[in-house]
């Protein structure tokens, strides 16, 4: 004979979803950096940058990853359904996984074409690659402001922050690639830039990418050790064996775990998930209670 309970607790609004103020926010910064895309490639196919449409693309990098969090958000705002049973929470690591993707084949894109005008370099207009640049610059800045007014208290906000900042270093390198082409004619300087903003999507995307496969795999978080768990349970008074335990990301903030516990007293059950929620910080448990051992049945 055995129980099964399922335990999920909400402790509020969790910190990563997006409040109505900063969806706004998102939104407004989606809509300025598709723009500002826009801008920076007429211009740099205009004057021949590889530079500025580097700093295009990283510029329309960072839309798409406001439009994944804002498209992630309202979907993982759905409750669950009987088809999708565990909910939409994933939509953003997904949106996440896609966007990884696409800023690798930019950043390869740059770094070949960045080295191909640092070989065989052709004029470029300075002056329109300042201009432009000056603009970003000051693009970037007053998103970065934005966002750093909620960066504290919200996830996506921070990143879009982190974003921001890299990006404003990237519209500074532009402009000295523009006023090296200006005022010294070293237009190799264009293709300089671009390399090192093409290795930068590729170091992001790949610091990034075990991270969110780590997710996409249900892989157990770096931050808790599945052994110190058990053993944690196991020390529980009334608990005589803990098995079949399974712990892995729900998404990238919430830890789901699912274990059979033997254990002749349901009581066990409460300590259980006080120790799990207040020490490991898991809110969302399944978790079996048995009268007897199955570990003839278990072999995860």
């Amino acid at each position: 004979m055995h129980s099964h309970v399922h335990s999920h607790v909400h402790s509020g609004c969790s910190h990563h979803h997006v409040i109505t103020r900063s969806v706004r926010l998102l939104g407004f910064s989606f809509a300025i950096n598709i723009v500002l895309t826009v801008v920076e490639l007429i211009a740099g196919i205009f004057a021949g940058s590889v530079a500025l449409i580097g700093d295009a693309l990283h510029n329309c990098s960072d839309a798409f990853s406001i439009l994944i969090a804002l498209v992630a958000y309202k979907i993982g705002s759905q409750k669950a359904t009987e088809k999708f049973s565990y909910g939409f929470k994933r939509a953003e690591t997904i949106g996440g996984f896609v966007n990884l993707i696409l800023l690798f084949v930019a950043g390869s894109y740059l770094v070949f074409e960045g080295i191909e005008k640092i070989v065989s370099p052709k004029m470029i207009n300075g002056s329109v690659i300042v201009g432009v640049s000056v603009l970003a610059l000051l693009i970037d800045v007053l998103t970065a402001k934005i966002s750093h007014t909620h960066a504290h208290h919200n996830m996506n906000m921070k990143m879009l922050f982190v974003h921001n900042l890299a990006d404003a270093l990237g519209s500074l390198g532009v402009i000295v690639s523009g006023l090296c082409v200006m005022y010294f004619g070293w237009v190799f300087v264009d293709g300089i830039i671009a390399v090192i903003i093409g290795l930068y999507m590729l170091f992001q995307s790949l610091m990034d990418f075990p991270k969110i496969v780590k997710i996409l795999m249900n892989s157990s978080p770096d931050n808790l050790d599945y052994t110190d768990i058990k053993k944690t349970l196991m020390a529980i008074e009334g608990v005589e064996d803990v098995h079949h335990m399974h712990v892995w990301h729900i998404d990238e903030t919430e830890t789901s775990l699912e274990c059979h516990v033997v254990a002749c007293d349901l009581a066990v059950l409460d300590k259980i998930q006080q120790v799990l929620e207040h020490r490991f910080h898991i809110t969302h448990s399944n978790i079996q209670i048995e009268r007897k051992c199955c570990v003839k049945r278990c072999h995860l």
